[in-house]
């Protein structure tokens, strides 16, 4: 019981001494707050644009592979038919 009461008085005395920051002090922190915040929605969105490019590329790809399979499979039958027909 003694520790909880110990710990409780050590928050509240530490969130009062945050209060009594100068005006100047509580500005910069809000100035270094918000360039951090900003910074942080850079990098996130830099994240989903790499993203969104990877996924594009591998789209591509899979398009390219899949008209050349179609393309093959188009002579093999093809040449399947004719040997076909001649017999």
């Amino acid at each position: 019981m003694k520790i909880t009461t110990t710990l409780a008085v050590a928050v509240g005395l530490l969130g009062l001494a945050a209060c009594k920051q100068s005006p100047t002090e509580n500005k910069a922190d809000q100035i270094e707050a918000n360039a951090d915040n900003t910074a942080d929605n850079i990098e996130a969105n830099a994240d989903n644009m790499a993203e969104n490019i990877q996924a594009n590329a591998e789209n591509k790809a899979d398009a390219v592979r899949n008209a050349a399979d179609n393309k093959a499979d188009a002579v093999r039958n093809a040449a399947d038919n004719t040997t076909t027909n001649k017999q």
